[in-house]
């Protein structure tokens, strides 16, 4: 697994906080892990492409 450091506003920071105080998740960096999952699956047809073009170069 990776280490990736990120910038975030702290308005965004306390938003996260509140999710996870609300019990939604159980840490804010399970709550980034999560919106980078989600967001990766919603890219997959891109994705897909990309390592297609790769197979064949």
């Amino acid at each position: 697994m990776r280490k990736v450091t990120i910038r975030i506003t702290d308005r965004q920071y306390e938003r996260l906080e509140m999710l996870v105080k609300a019990g939604e998740f159980p840490s804010v960096s399970e709550a980034i892990r999560t919106a980078i999952r989600e967001f990766v699956d919603s890219n997959r047809e891109i994705i897909e492409k990309v390592e297609n073009l790769q197979l064949y170069s």
